[in-house]
């Protein structure tokens, strides 16, 4: 087959994601996805219409009646929730922990942990937390990360109704890669019922050697931690000078501090000084090799170059460490191996990513997957995947491309179906 089924393409649609920042990655020291304040009480407007004096309301009127006002729509009031996560060995979490709702499958974050563990917010109103978890290309190809269809899980009320809250279907649960989170149910919960829900707890997955936390940072002297969290703070402030100064002074004091390594790299990343963050990085895996944060960095800046050997044995370490991270890390993984001509790798972390993606945030690993297999010869799997990616991404800005990329593998499907007839 044509060898003009895309590589080079890759290009542009790998680009297109190296902004993307899953939720995790910026647990490791928090600077990344500052913890939201509870949300506030919208309240209700009180129904029911106006007495209008003039119109109708006083016995001696003659003038004509005029139609009540109709009630106001009332707001629906919002759902707290507060506990607490814990490890099963009833310690808290080593890192912040954002908790997620789940309704019928649609996933949305809500709020995060505190240093000790416990949480505390309004449902549907902390955007912070939003805006972090929208933060990439490919939420943007799938739709938001974590939009709740309007059809279920909703928090809206109608008129009259001011408490006509659908939590049917709905659950909480803690997010940290590695870990398996136990759930608590939301269905029937109403606004003024008790906040508490209890604690969730987190379980070890088997085969993980890696996390999105440092166990280095438990042995900081006290000044290097006061640094660290002064350096965070200038972030939250957008003082990135301010934050550099900090992030410096505590690996100077404690040269193992792989979270403050790798904050001090995204400092310089932001700042678009690439050499200076990759330096960073590499330190923060110096100080602790099991620290994944630094390699999902490192994966980006090496896509953005196009530095495909790079890409993939970045992202081939830190799968090997903690698969359960991100699913942009396979497709990141898929895309480097297929560039450089290692199509089963490619096709294996392909699939793995759609697994994860059970969302279809990422609508583009399926378009991976086709160019893997038309380069393999299966024209019929190529087919199938390119179409999937047709129907989950009708507006693609690529799409004459992809579409002139199924041209070409379908004209092979009558040759490829002939040679599969052929007896050995």
């Amino acid at each position: 087959m044509s060898k003009l089924i895309i590589l080079r393409s890759f290009t542009g649609l790998t680009l297109a994601f190296c902004g993307f920042t899953a939720l995790a990655f910026g647990q490791g020291g928090g600077a990344t996805s500052p913890a939201p304040a509870p949300g506030g009480n919208t309240g209700s407007a009180p129904g029911g219409g106006a007495s209008i004096p003039g119109r109708g309301n006083n016995p001696g009127n003659t003038q004509p009646r005029m139609p009540d006002t109709p009630p106001p729509m009332e707001m629906p009031q919002p759902v707290f929730l507060s506990g607490k996560v814990q490890m099963d060995d009833g310690t808290p979490p080593p890192s912040s922990v954002i908790i997620e709702r789940v309704c019928n499958g649609s996933v949305r974050p809500e709020g995060y942990t505190n240093a000790k563990g416990h949480f505390s917010f309004s449902l549907g109103q902390n955007n912070a937390v939003l805006a972090d978890a929208s933060n990439s290309g490919m939420s943007d190809m799938g739709g938001r990360m974590g939009g709740v269809p309007s059809n279920f899980g909703g928090l809206a009320g109608s008129r009259g109704q001011s408490t006509a809250i659908n939590l049917m279907g709905c659950e909480i649960r803690a997010n940290l890669p590695g870990f398996r989170s136990d759930v608590i149910s939301l269905a029937g919960r109403r606004p003024m019922d008790n906040s508490e829900v209890g604690t969730i707890i987190l379980h070890r997955m088997g085969k993980v050697e890696g996390y999105t936390f440092s166990g280095t940072s438990s042995y900081a002297p006290r000044d290097a931690k006061k640094a660290y969290e002064k350096g965070l703070d200038a972030v939250k402030k957008n003082k990135l000078e301010d934050a550099e100064v900090s992030l410096q002074k505590a690996v100077d004091i404690y040269p193992k501090y792989a979270v403050a390594w790798y904050e001090l790299g995204t400092i310089y990343q932001k700042q678009k000084k690439l050499e200076d963050a990759a330096r960073c990085y590499q330190e923060a895996l110096k100080a602790d090799g099991k620290y994944v944060s630094p390699y999902v960095q490192l994966t980006r800046l090496a896509a953005s170059t196009q530095n495909w050997e790079m890409t993939a044995d970045y992202s081939g370490k830190l799968l090997k460490l903690n698969p359960y991270v991100s699913p942009e890390m396979f497709f990141y993984s898929a895309v480097a191996n297929l560039n450089i001509h290692k199509l089963d790798i490619a096709e294996e972390h392909a699939r793995e990513g759609l697994k994860m993606d059970s969302q279809n945030r990422n609508p583009r690993m399926n378009q991976v997957l086709g160019v893997v297999l038309a380069q393999k010869s299966d024209f019929l799997g190529a087919a199938a995947s390119m179409k999937t990616y047709l129907k989950l991404a009708p507006n693609a800005p690529d799409l004459e491309q992809v579409k002139k990329q199924l041209e070409e593998i379908e004209k092979q499907l009558p040759d490829a179906a002939a040679s599969a007839k052929k007896p050995e």
